[in-house]
This record gives structure tokens, C-alpha cells and sequence, in this order.
């Protein structure tokens, strides 16, 4: 059966495509083709393993036009500001793998593996100001007005991306975090993009403030939830069916949310995660640790709450017709992944 999500995305995903290619061509020019290779290769165009698999889902331009075109616009208005989006994900991924010495990026070497770390940053630099050169491009399918709203908010959204990013490279080293130390972390990283997606889809549908606001906030609630649903995954997940290793979280020491509940608890968790590195042999035993701790209950249990307040927010923003149908279909597939 072919869902109002699967109908949206086969007309919406090769437009985004050739949106992102669009906005990708003026980092070439002559003597300037490898730069444009080392983009094209981390958006999954070229090299070994290209094609779907290395392009990732491009959920947040889906989300983009599907909020747009739910709000009563024409999404195909909003594919300079979906290609935006996009290129801001793969700008940070680009830095991300760089800070946190990434060596495979969906299953292919990272940028900064195949050219260099300083070749990397500055290809994460371009794509960066691509970025914000696509977004103004509403002023030609819009108007100029919404593209000086959308740009605004896109730079408010960078800032936060890397305020973010500094709370989680200097959660690294601390040992006195709290679960209150986690909101503001993951509302950077993972909900600030996710939050302008929807926004500023509907915002160039031209949706009236209050509109905007509940797309916004089901954006951030859904951010929020994907990400406490994704730190849950990271310790008891199938590795082959989610396509990251359920030992990755544990042993890297990374501090998700199901870890920081385990260490407000001062258990036996607790004492071992202080004690030294975990190891992979440890993990099967502190997740289960963990799990015996209520580690697994919260956190699923703040994925839920949060679940309940995206929808409730999408709700209020009463989303029209089979997109509107398609956005609470995506949705419902980002929180309610069971693998």
C-alpha cells in the first residue's frame, strides 16, 4: 500500500536533489573541481559506495516541504530553503567527524580521511556559505521578505548548532553532569535544525506567526524525542537493523541520556562507569546494569512524553491535507522506530 508519505517523497526527493546539486555547482569552477568533489562525495554523488545508502534520508528537507506544503503553500516554493537545511546538517557532519575523529561516515571514509583536515574544514566552510546562499534564493520563488525571515532564523539556528556541539566536546571531560545538563546540549545539536525545518517550511507557505510557532515547536519537541529515542537504541538497540553499534554509546563514554540518569542513581552503574574505560566485554553487562536501574524505563519514558507534545503542537498547527496526512506519517516513523 503506497502511504501519503511514500506519494509525497517520490515526487519531493529527486527535486531535492537536483535543489542541493543546484546549490552545490557554484563551489566548482575551473581549478576548483576537487573542492566541489569533496562535496559531492560527502552528499553521496560520487566515489565508491555513492547512491542512497551514502546520501543518508534527507528527512529535514523533506520536513521542509511537507510543512510548507501542509500549511497550505506550494513546496516547490521552499526547495531553495530545503536544500538550506540540508547543507547545514552535512556542514556540521563535516566538522562532526573531524571533532570527534570519525574515520566512516555511512559506511565510506569521511572527508577529512580522504583529503585532510584542513581540505575537510574548509569544504565544511563552503558548504556552510552555499547554505546560506541557497536560502536567499527564496527571495525568487517567495518573496523577499520571507527570505530575510527564513535567513534569520537559519543563522539563529547555527548558533545554536554550535552551542551545542561546545556543550557536548566539553561534556567530554566533566564528571559532575545531571540529566539538566542533557536538555540544552541535545536542544543545539539535534532539535535546533529539526525545529527550523518545520518553521521555516511553514513559513514559506507565508502561515500566519502563530502557525509558524506550533511548527516550530513540534519541530523541537520531535528533535528532542528523536534523540532520547536514538540514545536508547545506542545501548540496546539491534546493531543490524539500526546500522550503528549497540556498543558504540557505552564504550566511547558518550553521555546520552539512559547514561546520566544510570550515574544520577549512584548505583553500581554508576560506580563502574568512574572506576575505568569501558570496554567492549562490559557492555552487555552494564547495559543490563542499567536497564535493572530504570536507565531504559525513563529514557523511553521521556521519548513518549515528548512524542505526545510533537504531535500535540502539530496538531494545533491543524496541517492540511495528504501532506498534512504525510508529516504526521513522518512523524510517527522517526518516534515510534521499535528496532
Amino acid at each position: 500500500m503506497i502511504t501519503p508519505l511514500d506519494q509525497f517523497s517520490q515526487a519531493c526527493l529527486p527535486a531535492i536533489e537536483a535543489e542541493l546539486r543546484r546549490a552545490v555547482a557554484p563551489a566548482g569552477g575551473p581549478d576548483l573541481e576537487e573542492l566541489h568533489g569533496m562535496l559531492a562525495y560527502h552528499l553521496g554523488w560520487e566515489g565508491p559506495g555513492a547512491g542512497a545508502n551514502a546520501s543518508g534520508k534527507r528527512i529535514r528537507p523533506l520536513l521542509v516541504l511537507l510543512s510548507c506544503a501542509a500549511a497550505g503553500g506550494d513546496w516547490q516554493a521552499a526547495l531553495p530553503a530545503a536544500a538550506a537545511i540540508e547543507l547545514i546538517h552535512n556542514f556540521s557532519l563535516i566538522h562532526d567527524d573531524i571533532q570527534d575523529n570519525s574515520e566512516l561516515r555511512r559506511g565510506r571514509p569521511t572527508v577529512w580521511v580522504k583529503w585532510g583536515i584542513p581540505q575537510a574544514i574548509n569544504a565544511g566552510d563552503a558548504m556552510f556559505t552555499l547554505a546560506h546562499l541557497s536560502i536567499l534564493r527564496l527571495q525568487d520563488t517567495v518573496s523577499a521578505g520571507i527570505a530575510l525571515q527564513a535567513a534569520g532564523i537559519l543563522q539563529q539556528t547555527c548558533l545554536e548548532l554550535t552551542q551545542g556541539q561546545y556543550r557536548d566536546i566539553s561534556y567530554e571531560n566533566r564528571y559532575d553532569l545531571t540529566i539538566d545538563d542533557y536538555w540544552p546540549m541535545i536542544c543545539g545539536k539535534t532539535a535546533a535544525l529539526i525545529a527550523a525545518s518545520a518553521e521555516i517550511g511553514a513559513l514559506a507557505a507565508q502561515a500566519g506567526q502563530e502557525v509558524c510557532s506550533a511548527y516550530q515547536t513540534f519541530g523541537n519537541a520531535l528533535g528532542l524525542a528523536f534523540q532520547a529515542q536514538d540514545d536508547l537504541l545506542g545501548i540496546w538497540g539491534d546493531s543490524a537493523l539500526t546500522g550503528k553499534s549497540a556498543e558504540s554509546d557505552l564504550v566511547t563514554g558518550k553521555k546520552s541520556l539512559p547514561v546520566l540518569y544510570g550515574l544520577s542513581q549512584k548505583g553500581w552503574f554508576a560506580t563502574r562507569w568512574h572506576m575505568a574505560p569501558i570496554t567492549p566485554q562490559d557492555v552487555t553487562l552494564l547495559a543490563r546494569q542499567l536497564e535493572i536501574e530504570g536507565a531504559r524505563q525513563y529514557t523511553q519514558a521521556k521519548a513518549d512524553e515528548l512524542t505526545e507534545q510533537a504531535l500535540k503542537a502539530l496538531q494545533s498547527a491543524n496541517p492540511q491535507g495528504e501532506a498534512g496526512q504525510a508529516l504526521v506519517e513522518l512523524a510517527n516513523w522517526l518516534l515510534g522506530r521499535n528496532s
